[in-house]
């Protein structure tokens, strides 16, 4: 039985217990009890959420165990008050757990405790800067869905914290287990801890059904030319009303639009795979290299070489 303890302090914010459904959900495919969750927090008792719900806890002692322990984050991480008691638990079990982990702005807690030092972390997108201007000893990734650094595990806001667990499930279990654990939960796919924070798709913000439709039409069909007939066929528009819907719902152009999906779609590739660039540029519908170069220039300002060198330094 692997043991998790997640440690809430007052003021927790509230999604990160939904993270806890990961681990219930692999208890249920493997068919055993595989995970044994329990929170705790300082004194015990009952904490209270950013949104007042009330959770009862065990207090945190010397004889508390878990194989995993996890702190969460709080809203506004530069006004925590993080209980002493907190600090010097998070030091003496960091050795002896097998992992320690963070999600959101919990990163905060383990930077304040000195378990970041000297190791790559991340933390939600919003609290980055200031996370790397307060500790300038931690190489702060702020545009990382994850971030594993030996035993130590942060992740960056919110939902991220599911691809966190999720991630803890397939080093568990393996692949097969955390993708049916992922197909339960009907999470739209399973992230990796590479992925940026920032989504194209999110950006765009379309309004109508329709325009949704023909992004997620273009999302599945990237290595295709893509014309704007196609995506209003998708949206069973003629194309001159496509373009005009389209332009108003999203404030860029089809073609605009359909570059940044097709550069956010290589980063990614480029990031997570060895593939040559000129498969990379095929498989997400550039011409050919050169294509693919011009516009990560345009778009990232960097080729696409530099973000392979930095991955591969990093690693």
């Amino acid at each position: 039985m692997h043991r998790i303890g997640y440690v809430l302090t007052e003021g927790f914010q509230v999604l990160a217990l939904a993270t806890q459904s990961v681990f219930e959900f692999a208890n249920i495919v493997v068919g055993e009890t595989f995970y044994a969750v329990e929170n705790y927090s300082a004194a015990g008792g009952e904490v209270r959420a950013s949104l007042g719900l009330l959770v009862s806890t065990r207090a945190l002692a010397d004889n508390s165990e878990a194989d995993t322990w996890i702190f969460t984050g709080v809203i506004q991480p530069l006004a925590r008050q993080t209980p002493a008691a907190e600090l010097a638990f998070a030091r003496k079990v960091s050795p002896q757990a097998r992992r320690i982990a963070a999600i959101c702005t919990g990163s905060f807690v383990l930077a304040e405790a000195g378990l970041l030092s000297g190791r790559r972390a991340t933390t939600h997108w919003a609290h980055a800067r200031d996370m790397q201007k307060l500790y300038p000893e931690i190489l702060v990734e702020d545009d990382r869905i994850y971030v594993i650094d030996g035993p130590v595990w942060t992740s960056a806001g919110m939902t991220a914290g599911l691809d966190l667990a999720l991630a803890m499930v397939e080093k568990d279990l393996g692949a097969d287990i955390a993708r049916s654990v992922a197909h339960k939960l009907v999470m739209y796919q399973r992230r990796s801890g590479g992925q940026s924070q920032h989504s194209e798709l999110l950006d765009l913000a379309p309004k109508s059904d329709r325009i949704q439709s023909a992004l997620e039409y273009a999302r599945k069909n990237l290595n295709q030319a893509l014309t704007v007939e196609d995506l209003a066929k998708s949206a069973h528009l003629s194309p001159r009303q496509f373009s005009r819907v389209f332009t108003a719902e999203t404030g860029q152009s089809p073609a605009k639009a359909i570059e940044g999906l097709r550069l956010e779609a290589a980063r990614l590739m480029i990031e997570q795979s060895r593939h040559p660039l000129e498969v990379v540029a095929h498989e997400t519908g550039f011409r050919d290299r050169r294509h693919l170069r011009e516009a990560f220039i345009r778009g990232f300002g960097i080729p696409p070489q530099a973000v392979r060198r930095e991955v591969r330094e990093r690693a």
